[in-house]
């Protein structure tokens, strides 16, 4: 048993046994708050080289994504970070959800007392027809039910499970962690920064607000923050020393591999609303370039682009089978060689499990793009099964040992 994993074993012991008496969870989160740093830091250290696994929405490929029970079982199956969307009420809550528009993921489409509340937003300059966040108070949020938002995974579980705030997650999160005597973290994306802020529902200040409350407002808090925009990234860079994560996003991959920047994936949207010339004339991909790695290490951890920047796909004329299934791997790029080389880490998504969402070459197992992707020096990976990610990940320890052991003979 590891240093860290005793010290974590017998805080958690000492959190729940109190002196005198039984101690109320509020005292047990606030001694688990002082020395979290200490833990983290040490945490982090013993786990130097290992990828992070992170349950992408939860473990949204089981259950409806961004609910507690997504969440909670995304750390039962390994995960070490879950990630909460965030998104804002009309009375300024920070709740879990992909999009301001949360039509897809919530039951309010078949919730008559809301029906007049559809209407078009513009979304990054896009029109958007639904009902959206901003329009509901926290209250109403609450009575709605999460449902999954892809028509091949589990439907059963649909109208069960509410829309959490990020405190819920935060409290969630805690338990978790003394619970299963290992820390595991938060990795809140702010989503459409521009958007919120020409609402006048700002994220950032809300975020910050909460992780302080929480005692998460520090360099070695189990938080990591994205966004795809970078203004925001920068203005938080300023306001804190949580590490931040700058996204990287296109729209599709090209029949030869290269990447499309279709709008609104072409850039970061504060980007385009900037009407700087330099900025418009680029695309996310300026910001994989030398002089883009560069830029972010000035105010970022590390990057998370779409894992086709590292292995693209290309047109098969032999290829089979539904979506991806039918086309082949590119050679990989250096961005992750790149990237460390900058001082970044690099943590890439999204994984999944059916088969039209894995190249031919994996073979329609799950566990060869994993496999691929440790071998390439990916720091960490999020998954909407992070049970295959930790596995996989076991089965890179021991290729890797076997590497050494054929070589040493």
């Amino acid at each position: 048993m590891s240093h860290t994993l005793r010290s974590l074993l017998a805080l958690s012991a000492a959190l729940f046994i109190a002196t005198p008496g039984m101690a109320s969870e509020a005292d047990r989160l606030e001694r688990f708050d002082a020395a979290s740093a200490r833990w983290h830091h040490a945490d982090r250290a013993d786990q130097a080289g290992q990828p992070l696994v992170i349950g992408h929405r939860g473990a949204s490929g089981y259950l409806p994504e961004h609910t507690l029970a997504a969440y909670e079982l995304a750390i039962e199956l390994g995960a070490d970070y879950v990630e909460p969307d965030l998104v804002v009420t009309k009375d300024g809550h920070l709740i879990a959800r992909h999009e301001p528009n949360i039509t897809n993921t919530t039951d309010v489409a078949q919730r008559p007392e809301f029906a007049s509340r559809r209407r078009t937003m513009v979304v990054d300059g896009f029109a958007e027809d639904g009902f959206f966040a901003s329009d509901f108070t926290l209250a109403e949020i609450k009575t709605l039910r999460a449902k999954q938002a892809f028509g091949e995974r589990p439907q059963q579980f649909n109208a069960h499970f509410q829309v959490p705030t990020l405190q819920e997650v935060i409290a969630l999160v805690k338990r978790k962690t003394l619970e299963k005597g290992r820390v595991i973290g938060i990795y809140p994306e702010t989503k459409h920064p521009t958007y919120h802020k020409q609402l006048g529902l700002p994220l950032e200040g809300r975020l910050l607000k909460v992780l302080t409350q929480a005692g998460w407002n520090h360099r070695f808090a189990p938080v990591f923050i994205q966004s795809f925009e970078q203004g925001n990234l920068k203005e938080l860079s300023k306001l804190t020393r949580v590490r931040l994560i700058q996204l990287v996003d296109a729209n599709d991959v090209n029949a030869d591999g290269s990447l499309d920047f279709t709008a609104p994936y072409d850039r970061p949207y504060d980007w385009t609303v900037s009407g700087k010339p330099e900025l418009l004339a680029r695309t996310f991909g300026w910001l994989t370039t030398d002089a883009g790695l560069k830029d972010v290490a000035s105010y970022a951890h590390g990057i998370g682009p779409w894992k086709r920047y590292i292995v693209s796909t290309v047109a098969n004329p032999e290829g089979s089978g539904p979506g991806e299934a039918k086309l082949k791997l590119a050679e990989p790029t250096d961005l992750i060689e790149r990237a460390h080389a900058a001082g970044l880490k690099v943590h890439t998504w999204t994984f999944r499990n059916e088969q039209r969402r894995l190249a031919g070459d994996y073979a329609g197992n799950p566990v060869n793009e994993y496999l691929q992707f440790y071998e390439l020096g990916i720091d960490g990976v999020f998954s909407d099964f992070p049970d295959t990610a930790v596995v996989a990940r076991e089965l890179a320890k021991l290729q890797k040992r076997f590497g050494a052991q054929g070589a040493a003979d």
